[in-house]
């Protein structure tokens, strides 16, 4: 969140703490209560799908390992827009790195690979779309920005 941020203002500045997981009051706080439930069902620039799951994430584990599964997710989408971008979808990519489980990432973007060997940009690409589109059906997965 950047600068004017109310979540800023209230946890560093206010409570001294990094950010609202760490606040005694993130349960009942009304304004953290609104953003998390906004994230349940829309986004805005970016993807707050698992906005639920990442705060547990990291009460739970911390904000260190939670940074070390984002530099993890980090590198799978620059590996995806490095060998299947024609163009148009790295937003698509990261969409799909932000909320499917990197293990899942990792199986689509080596089945993608093994099963576009010699094909052009474009059709790796719809390779990768596919097989990314087939695990969100199956667990019920958006990959485009909910508005």
């Amino acid at each position: 969140m950047g600068a004017g941020c109310p979540f800023i203002t209230c946890a560093l500045k206010r409570k001294g703490i990094e950010f609202c997981w760490d606040c005694g009051e993130h349960e009942t706080c009304e304004k953290w209560r609104k953003h998390r439930e906004t994230g349940k069902k829309a986004d805005s620039f970016m993807c707050y799908q698992k906005l639920e799951d990442d705060i547990a994430y990291i009460q739970t584990h911390g904000v260190n390992e939670f940074e070390k599964m984002q530099k993890r997710r980090e590198h799978l989408i620059q590996e995806m827009v490095r060998e299947f971008n024609e163009g148009r979808s790295k937003s698509y990519y990261c969409i799909a790195a932000a909320v499917m489980k990197i293990e899942e990432l990792k199986e689509a973007l080596n089945k993608a690979r093994a099963d576009s060997e010699g094909l052009g940009i474009k059709e790796k690409s719809g390779v990768l779309h596919a097989l990314l589109d087939e695990i969100a059906r199956q667990k019920h997965y958006y990959l485009k920005l909910r508005k």
